[in-house]
């Protein structure tokens, strides 16, 4: 094994069970990690936006959780926690007459977002807002879907949150959770305990018909699928 191999071993390994002065260095990058992947903010926080944008097992577990969405032309769709608007981009492209709300908490995402999907904010079909899950005052609904990929762990009190979601969605409704644990060690089993999660909280939230989808990646990201009660 070569000197450039050894190296990256040896980070692998520290990421994963760090010891000594180089684990506590790797603890250090991953909390930064974390948080900027919580809230990207100043030239980390870009840097973090870029990647997200362009990692490839980003872009494909994105543009699939839209497809499953199965968003109409005339659709009106609202994505919480939009990042730098790569499901943003895909969305608009199906709801061609229709209209596209991103909301992120991060400055930065959103300007990314709105770089990323300029061409359709200035035709009027995509808005992106600076604002947080639990301070939402949107006045584009009722929405035909919704989606969030990845954000729900971080949101406060997520089942009060999808109620206030529940309430911005047309009877009928559609919504979309997407998970792909990030933590170490995350396994297929990983996953599957993050979907049953996420379909108990949106039938607490009082969601119907709750389906989950998988998408094979290391490890599988999920999608669970439910709608808004016709008769609410």
């Amino acid at each position: 094994m070569g000197i450039k191999q050894r190296l990256r071993h040896s980070a692998v390994r520290q990421l994963h069970s760090p010891t000594g002065p180089a684990g506590s260095a790797a603890g250090w990058v991953m909390g930064r990690l974390v948080r900027q992947g919580h809230n990207p903010t100043g030239p980390a926080g870009r840097a973090t936006g870029w990647m997200m944008g362009r990692r490839s097992s980003n872009v494909r577990r994105n543009r699939w959780a839209v497809d499953l969405l199965a968003v109409e032309p005339t659709d009106r769709v609202l994505e919480l926690g939009c990042g730098p608007g790569v499901a943003i981009a895909a969305l608009a492209g199906r709801a061609t007459r229709g209209l596209v709300v991103g909301v992120d908490h991060s400055q930065v995402m959103i300007g990314q977002a709105r770089r990323r999907n300029a061409a359709a904010i200035r035709a009027g079909r995509v808005r992106v807002i600076h604002a947080s899950v639990e301070r939402l005052h949107l006045t584009d609904g009722p929405f035909d879907a919704a989606l969030a990929v990845n954000t729900v762990g971080m949101w406060p009190e997520p089942a009060v949150r999808l109620r206030d979601i529940g309430r911005l969605l047309r009877p009928g409704g559609r919504i979309a959770l997407v998970s792909q644990p990030r933590c170490p060690g995350a396994t297929a089993a990983t996953s599957a305990a993050a979907a049953d999660k996420l379909a108990a909280l949106l039938s607490d939230a009082g969601f119907e018909d709750p389906r989950i989808e998988t998408l094979a990646l290391d490890p599988p990201a999920v999608c669970v699928l439910a709608t808004r009660p016709r008769g609410d």
